[in-house]
């Protein structure tokens, strides 16, 4: 799935203090995305159905609008967040991005690192100052945890790709009752082994893709931090959000 005809937004946070380490940021939703995690609370961007229905809703958002959005910021901002759906999916995001960089923002990106090729060409070009890319699971469940479309040596080389960059850049996974455990969260630690930065995140069960998810109760603050104790030897960095 590869969309075009420019980026879509599909929303926008005007502030945030979490979405980007250190930063002020704005947040940007791109609509469309290649996977189908039934922990995804971001359905209106991600499946066609509801994607229709949020257009009827006065999105995507003019680009015009956005980048005038961006000027009235300027000096109240340092940055902006892009994630979706999944951001590298739109081939127009390169010249997206160089518009904002000409505004002197500094841009994060948020991944499920589908697109190592995207991801090694924005780097490459110093289109993006922080990759933050989401890790769905051990190797042998990627698949199933993604709803059967991730491309695994797609993922690994994502992987190789930031641990080889001199970006700043961190690995996270949101960790679900009925898809993970610790032996899970322990086998992506060793995979993704040595990195700097890498971050547990407690699911949270609102407007799921599968509404059985809705009903499944997060996992304790606990579990996860126990969790965060096994692994953290691996990582300069490693926290529970």
């Amino acid at each position: 799935m590869k969309i075009s005809n420019g980026v879509k937004i599909g929303g926008l946070q005007k502030t945030t203090l979490i979405d980007y380490p250190g930063r002020i940021a704005c947040t940007v939703f791109l609509i469309g995305c290649n996977f189908r995690c039934p922990w995804c609370y971001s359905a209106e961007l991600v499946l066609p159905e509801k994607i229709e229905k949020h257009t009827q809703r006065g999105y995507p958002i003019p680009e015009k609008e956005f980048f005038d959005f961006l000027k009235e910021r300027k000096g109240l901002l340092d940055g902006l967040v892009l994630c979706g759906g999944e951001p590298t999916l739109n081939k127009e995001l390169p010249n997206f991005i160089k518009k904002i960089k000409k505004m002197g923002y500094l841009v994060k990106l948020d991944t499920n690192g589908s697109n190592p090729k995207m991801i090694k060409d924005l780097i490459d070009k110093k289109l993006i100052d922080y990759v933050a890319m989401d890790v769905k699971a051990p190797k042998e469940k990627y698949k199933e945890t993604v709803g059967g479309k991730a491309n695994l040596k797609d993922i690994e080389e994502s992987i190789e790709i930031l641990k080889n960059s001199k970006i700043d850049f961190e690995f996270r996974t949101t960790v679900v009752p009925t898809l993970h455990n610790k032996e899970d969260i322990l086998k992506i630690a060793h995979w993704i082994s040595p990195a700097k930065k890498y971050f547990l995140q407690n699911f949270r069960p609102e407007k799921t893709i599968d509404p059985k998810f809705e009903k499944i109760k997060p996992y304790p603050q606990e579990y996860l931090l126990e969790i965060r104790n096994a692994i953290a030897p691996f990582f300069e960095v490693c926290l529970v959000r």
